[in-house]
């Protein structure tokens, strides 16, 4: 018989971000940018790259907002993040 690991709820929960809001004008889902910082493979150069991303938005957060959002399963075609707190 297989030994298996009981996953805790801290294992089943998706990583989570940083992000500003950009758009808050669609009923339930808001608009966030998140900067990434990376080096380059070859030249070791950080570059900066800007990701946008949909969140299903149930704290109501307004334009230029900073919010936590955390990975969860897909919600829609786009929504693969939800809101956890405004900081």
């Amino acid at each position: 018989m297989k030994k298996t690991k009981n996953k805790t709820t801290t294992e089943k929960q998706g990583k989570t971000f940083q992000a500003v809001v950009v758009s808050n004008k669609m009923e339930n889902t808001i608009v966030v940018t998140m900067d990434i910082k990376k080096p380059h493979p070859k030249y070791k150069k950080i570059q900066k790259k800007t990701k946008k991303l949909y969140v299903d938005d149930n704290l109501k957060a307004k334009i230029g907002d900073k919010v936590l959002i955390r990975e969860v399963r897909p919600i829609s075609k786009l929504k693969r993040f939800t809101t956890v707190k405004i900081i």
